[in-house]
C-alpha cells in the first residue's frame, strides 16, 4: 500500500538548539510530516472521518514546534511521530523530517536537519 498524506513546507519560529544563541534569538525550522495511510474507504465515501484531518496534524506538529525549546531536532521529530501514531490509529507510518536554514554554522548550504521514520505499532 502506498497511499499517503503529507504536510510540506510547515514553518515554525522557535527557540531549539544545542547552542545557546539558539535559544537566544531563535530561527526558522521547516517541518514535513508524510503518513502511509489506507485512503481506499475515504476515497470512496468522501468523508473527513475516513481519512486523517492535516489541519489537526498541522496543529500537532504547531503546538509541538511552538512549545517549550529542547536541544535536539532528533528529540522534537520523535515527539512529532509518536504524537501522530498514538493519535490517529489510521496512519501505519510517519515520516517525519524537520530543516534549518541558517543554523550558525559557518558554510554555503540549504539547510541541516533529521529525517525518522516511525511504524505505528
Amino acid at each position: 500500500m502506498s497511499d499517503t498524506i503529507f504536510l510540506n513546507g510547515m514553518r515554525f519560529y522557535s527557540y531549539h538548539g544545542a547552542l545557546p544563541a539558539e535559544n537566544d534569538i531563535g530561527q526558522i525550522f521547516i517541518v514535513d510530516v508524510t503518513m502511509k495511510v489506507d485512503l481506499s474507504m475515504a476515497g470512496q465515501s468522501d468523508e473527513v472521518t475516513d481519512t486523517v484531518h492535516y489541519g489537526e496534524v498541522f496543529e500537532e506538529v504547531k503546538a509541538i514546534m511552538e512549545g517549550k525549546p529542547v536541544n535536539l531536532l532528533e528529540h522534537l521529530a520523535e515527539r512529532i511521530a509518536k504524537r501522530i501514531n498514538s493519535h490517529y490509529n489510521r496512519v501505519m507510518e510517519t515520516k517525519v523530517r524537520i530543516t534549518k536554514e541558517n543554523p550558525p554554522i559557518p558554510g554555503h548550504y540549504d539547510g541541516v536537519g533529521v529525517e525518522i521514520v516511525r511504524e505505528n505499532l
